[in-house]
């Protein structure tokens, strides 16, 4: 049917079908349209970096009741919904998210749609969206989901290791900066009986070590015994897991099926709450940063 379509726009456009000028013809006069869409290829050779950061999340966490200062619920969605998107998107490498934003690493050699910008960016973006909403109910059973979340995303490329490797150190600082002022904050008002604008105010121009103070002497909190999680943010990468499944097979001579168990090696996204601003890190997983990765 499809064929005899094109033949017929070819016949209606004078020419035979097949033939060079059949094609040339065959197409629309309104085709000089594309002719406006703007080359976004981003640069060969460099880490590509896929930023998505939640659209109003002080709101939507509000609205949804979300914990303070840290809900897990939340924090453990975000990172499924990542997973998910590293598992759709294999070129990624490692990826780094921490309270509601993510950040995704493209291989530096990826040539995944032509390394168009606009792909690697929505592609991200509405897979990491629809997840969340998808998995919503796995993490908030007894909490509905108002409204979908929106999620805004940014491309920024890195052409060095040393680039990327201090961008990830950047984004793994802001979390310690923000979840120990957000500690204190929330332990001024919840336990202290302060308002968030006293609260606020008796934190403007303290220091980390002042926030440990008061962490310390006024609530008997070491803000170094706080979960990982909460400190450090979450780091995504790729490993070897060996899996343990029980498979049913027939053996021989023998009418009914037993039951075995059987040990296959699979390659899955496993989450990690780690330092890795120090050399560690990346001397334990060298792979991640490897050329040919």
């Amino acid at each position: 049917m499809l064929r005899c379509c094109r033949a017929a726009a070819a016949i209606a456009a004078g020419c035979a079908p097949g033939s060079p000028r059949g094609l040339a013809m065959a197409k629309s006069k309104f085709e000089y349209v594309r002719d406006f869409e703007a080359d976004d290829t981003v640069l060969p050779n460099c880490w590509i970096v896929v930023r998505l950061d939640g659209r109003n999340f002080h709101r939507f966490s509000e609205q949804h009741e979300f914990k303070k200062p840290n809900d897990d619920r939340a924090l453990h969605l975000m990172t499924k919904c990542a997973q998910t998107v590293m598992q759709e998107l294999e070129d990624i490498a490692i990826a780094y998210g921490q309270s509601d934003e993510y950040s995704f690493v493209f291989k530096k050699k990826s040539r995944w749609f032509k390394r168009r910008a606009s792909k690697f960016m929505t592609h991200v973006v509405s897979q990491f969206s629809s997840s969340y909403v998808f998995y919503w109910k796995d993490y908030f059973k007894d909490q509905q989901l108002l409204y979908p979340p929106g999620f805004d995303g940014r491309i920024v490329l890195y052409p060095s290791n040393q680039n990327l490797k201090d961008y990830l150190s950047w984004r793994q600082a802001d979390c310690h900066i923000n979840n120990l002022y957000n500690t204190v904050f929330w332990m001024l008002v919840q336990r202290g009986g302060l308002t968030p604008v006293q609260a606020q105010e008796r934190l403007q121009g303290t220091l980390a070590g002042d926030k440990n103070e008061i962490l310390f002497s006024e609530f008997n909190i070491n803000y170094n015994n706080e979960p990982l999680m909460y400190r450090k943010g979450t780091v995504l990468i790729w490993q070897k897991i060996n899996e343990v499944i029980t498979k049913k097979i027939k053996m021989p001579k023998e009418e009914e099926e037993k039951e075995v168990e059987v040990t296959r090696t699979r390659t899955k996204v496993v989450p990690l709450h780690c330092d890795i601003i120090g050399d560690q890190f990346w001397e334990e997983y060298p792979e991640i940063l490897a050329e040919d990765s």
